[in-house]
């Protein structure tokens, strides 16, 4: 494993943004994560573990530390659905795989960016399907002993957007893969009501697939450098969930989503749009995606700090609109910790 220093991390992400890494390492097997581990505890660093960099923002002056690029490479199909993907795979490539072999359970996931270790952190969701309802175990790296370990999907503590590892541990694990149980000859999941209307009739999950690459690609949410709306992080805030109460006192025709322990799930891109910013805003060298509310666009030239200044405005005006809070979905590496879109 070779060790460098002072390396550029913008062109590493797909928002584009932000300096460099102190000391940056790939790993491509266990061993080489185990050992990068040792010698960030031997030095005192902190590690930030790096993936397909989709989902961050690096600050301007760069991130302290080491930051491992994890590219461990490999998927294991076993039999009745049952399937092992290394951490570095990238992600809609084995969606795909998984889609032509007629495995259902994560056909709605395609075209997400990134690589498969990043998605039980997130707990990855889109067009109504989320990665932990076919997640069996997720195995990782414990960061402070070095040691290999299994945690099944109750342990993982999935949640909207959220896990036991982003919530609760965040620097304690690197994933190192996951373990999922599909459906062999399963029907597509067809909740999500944009999808639902835009599906064929009675459609195969390779016709769900096709159906959300098209919704994805009208959106400029499939990663594409020509795009003009392509440096972003995809979806920049998370969909707030409220109380009944409060859900009570916004607009009716506001989207909104009952959620199993009574709460109410409500739509950042409604929200942002009614509040006055839409698609297309911009301030300086950022702004809205033209086809879409919820990506920050940050254009030719932009910054870290006008894409964290621009959120926070936008976090701002939807919280003096509608009371509303959203919270931002991507990391935020290097930044101290007064600045992230404190509105």
């Amino acid at each position: 494993m070779e060790l460098e220093r002072d390396v550029p991390l913008a062109p590493k992400t797909t928002l584009g943004v932000g300096g460099n890494a102190e000391c940056f390492a790939t790993a491509k097997t266990e061993a080489e994560v185990g050992h990068a581990l040792g010698w960030a505890r031997e030095h005192g660093h902190r590690v930030h573990v790096l993936g397909g960099g989709s989902n961050v923002v690096v600050s301007d002056d760069g991130v302290p530390g080491l930051v491992l690029s994890i590219a461990l490479r490999g998927i294991e199909w076993g039999d009745a659905g049952r399937v092992s993907v290394a951490a570095g795979e990238p992600w809609d490539g084995f969606v795909r795989e998984a889609v032509m072999r007629g495995l259902a359970g994560l056909e709605c996931l395609s075209g997400v960016p990134g690589l498969t270790g990043a998605t039980p952190i997130q707990n990855v969701g889109a067009y109504g399907q989320e990665v932990s309802e076919t997640i069996e175990r997720v195995v990782a790296m414990d960061r402070r002993t070095g040691d290999r370990v299994e945690l099944c999907r109750t342990e993982c503590g999935f949640a909207y957007r959220d896990s036991f590892f982003k919530r609760d541990a965040p620097d304690r694990f690197v994933v190192l893969a996951v373990v999922f149980q599909l459906i062999p000859g399963g029907a597509p999941k067809l909740t999500y009501p944009e999808l639902e209307r835009a599906a064929a009739r009675s459609p195969s999950v390779a016709d769900v697939r096709r159906t959300v690459l098209e919704l994805r690609a009208k959106k400029s949410m499939l990663f594409d450098p020509a795009d003009e709306n392509g440096r972003s992080c995809g979806s920049f805030f998370v969909n707030p969930i409220v109380s009944p109460e409060q859900a009570a006192q916004l607009p009716p025709d506001l989207p909104r989503y009952p959620q199993p322990d009574g709460r109410v799930k409500l739509s950042a891109a409604w929200l942002i749009e009614r509040s006055g910013l839409v698609k297309g805003t911009r301030e300086g060298n950022v702004g809205l995606s033209t086809k879409h509310t919820l990506c920050i666009v940050a254009h030719h030239g932009a910054r870290a700090t006008e894409v964290l200044r621009f959120a926070a405005r936008v976090k701002r005006t939807v919280r003096d609109r509608f009371g509303v809070e959203l919270e931002p979905e991507p990391m935020l590496w290097g930044f101290a910790a007064e600045l992230p879109v404190a509105g």
